[in-house]
C-alpha cells in the first residue's frame, strides 16, 4: 500500500474512532435528560401554595445555609416532624409510585386492629399472589406465628409475606385497600392512591413525597409503629420441622441503610426510622426520621436518578443535615397539615382507644414515649418533649393547629452488615 493510502486510512480511522468515542459521551446526558419524566405542570397545593409549584421550593434567610448540590430525587421534602413546618420541598405533591413506603400507611391502618399476642395459622391462601420478586421474611406455609412477628416482618424485612398473611387477616385484599384509601383520606394524603397493600408496582398505585412525610408522621405518633421502625434486628422463627421438638430461628435485620448502616453508608447520627422501598417503577424511596439537639425532622426521597450507590440514603442524610443546620434560620415554605378528624375536634386515636370528650385529658399512654431498641444495648432515648406532648394531650386540636408528633428518636451507631434486598 502506497504512503498515500497509508495515511488516508489513517485519518478515516482517526475520524470513525472519534466518532466511536466521543457521540455517545455526548449523546448519553442528553438522551437520558429527554427521558427523565417531567412534574405535573399543575399539583396540589394542599399545606401551601408554593407546595404546588414545580421545582425547588426554599426560603432562606439569614445565616441559612444553602441546600445541598448533590440531590436528584424527583420529589423530596423536609419537615418539621413537631410543628408540621415544611422548611423545602421538590415537587412535594408529585404522585409518583411509592414502593415499600407505602408499608408505612399499611401499619398506619392496621397496626390497631390486632393484639400483638394474636397467633395465626398460615395457610395457602395467605401466601397466594405475592408479586415476583417481592422481597419477603420467610413465612412459611401451616406454621403460626404472632402478630408481633407478622410487624416484625413488615418493618424490617419489608416482608410482603407478611404484609399478604396481614391482609388477609383483614378480611382480604379489598377490605384492606379499602381500609388504607380511607386513611389516607383521612389524613388527608389525598395524592395517594392504594392498589396493592405491599407497595408492589400497580397500575395507578401512587402517592408523593408529601403524603409520605403526613403518613409517617401519623404513625409515629402509635407507640407500637414507633418501636417497629426503630428496631435494627430481631429473632424470627423459622420452621417446625414435623417430629421436631423446638422450632428453629434467625436473625433478621432493618433494611433501612440509615438505621443500620450498610458497606459505605454510616448509620446516621440520631435516626429512628422510618421505611425504605425499591421496585423497578418507583426506584428507590424512603423515609426517615431523626432527631438532633432537641430537634425532629422528617424526610422522604423519591427516585433519585443518580449513580451514586445508596442514592436515597445519601440524599436523605444531605437534606436531615441541612435541615438541622437550616432550622430557625428558614421560612417556610408550606405545612404538614393535620388529620380530617382533627378539624372536627374529635381525633381518633391509633391505639383504637375511643377519642377522648373534647377538653378531657387523653390517658397518659398516649403521649409516652416508648420504642425502647434492645438488640443493640441502647436505648431509645430522649423522647421528643415540651409543649408538643402538652398539646397532644388535649386530645383536641383546632384547624389552625399544628398536629404534633410524640416520637422515641435514638442516637445509635451499628457495624455494617447484611446487603439491601429488594424491598
Amino acid at each position: 500500500m502506497s504512503a498515500s493510502k497509508r495515511t488516508a486510512w489513517a485519518v478515516a480511522a482517526a475520524v470513525l474512532l472519534s466518532l466511536v468515542t466521543t457521540v455517545p459521551a455526548h449523546a448519553d446526558p442528553k438522551d437520558k435528560t429527554d427521558k427523565q419524566p417531567k412534574p405535573p405542570a399543575s399539583m396540589s397545593s394542599l399545606g401551601g401554595p408554593l407546595l404546588g409549584v414545580p421545582g425547588t421550593q426554599v426560603k432562606l434567610g439569614p445565616g441559612a445555609p444553602v441546600l445541598p448540590k448533590e440531590l436528584s430525587g424527583r420529589s423530596w421534602i423536609v419537615a418539621d416532624a413537631e410543628t408540621g413546618d415544611v422548611l423545602a420541598a421538590h415537587n412535594a405533591h408529585w404522585p409518583l409510585a411509592p414502593a415499600s413506603t407505602l408499608k408505612m400507611l399499611f401499619a398506619d391502618t392496621l397496626l390497631p386492629k390486632f393484639p400483638k399476642t394474636q397467633n395465626h395459622l398460615v395457610t395457602t391462601a395467605d401466601l397466594a399472589g405475592i408479586g415476583t420478586g417481592s422481597s419477603l421474611v420467610g413465612i412459611k406455609e401451616k406454621q403460626t406465628y404472632s402478630v408481633h412477628d407478622l410487624w416484625l416482618g413488615v418493618f424490617l424485612r419489608s416482608g410482603n409475606d407478611a404484609v399478604h398473611v396481614l391482609t388477609n387477616m383483614n378480611n382480604g385484599l379489598r377490605q384492606t385497600v379499602q381500609d388504607m384509601n380511607d386513611r389516607a383520606a383521612e389524613l388527608q394524603a389525598l395524592d395517594t392512591h392504594v392498589v396493592s397493600p405491599d407497595g408492589y408496582d400497580a397500575p395507578g398505585q401512587v402517592s408523593s413525597a408529601y403524603d409520605l412525610t403526613l403518613i409517617a408522621r401519623s404513625g409515629m405518633q402509635n407507640e407500637d409503629f414507633r418501636a417497629y421502625a426503630a428496631t435494627p434486628r430481631a429473632t424470627f422463627p423459622g420452621e417446625l420441622k414435623p417430629g421436631g421438638k423446638k422450632r428453629e430461628s434467625f436473625e433478621i435485620q432493618n433494611t433501612n441503610r440509615l438505621l443500620t448502616g450498610d458497606f459505605g453508608v454510616a448509620p446516621y447520627q440520631g435516626i429512628a426510622g422510618v421505611k425504605n422501598g425499591n421496585t423497578t417503577h418507583a426506584g428507590a424511596t424512603f423515609t426517615g426520621v431523626a432527631e438532633r439537639n432537641g430537634k425532629v425532622l422528617l424526610v422522604t426521597v423519591m427516585n433519585p436518578s443518580s449513580k451514586e450507590q445508596h442514592a436515597v440514603y445519601r440524599e436523605t442524610a444531605r437534606l436531615l443535615d441541612w435541615g438541622f443546620a437550616a432550622a430557625g434560620k428558614v421560612t417556610p415554605v408550606g405545612e404538614l397539615v393535620p388529620p380530617r378528624s382533627a378539624r372536627t375536634g374529635t381525633t381518633a386515636p391509633v391505639d383504637g382507644s375511643a377519642p377522648a370528650a373534647p377538653g378531657k385529658t387523653a390517658p397518659a399512654g398516649t403521649v409516652q414515649a416508648a420504642a425502647t431498641e434492645r438488640s443493640g444495648g441502647i436505648g431509645m432515648a430522649l423522647a421528643v418533649a415540651g409543649g408538643a406532648l402538652l398539646l397532644l394531650a388535649g386530645a383536641v386540636f383546632l384547624v389552625n393547629r399544628r398536629w404534633p408528633l410524640t416520637a422515641s428518636a435514638g442516637r445509635r451507631r451499628r457495624s455494617p452488615q447484611d446487603p439491601d434486598v429488594n424491598p
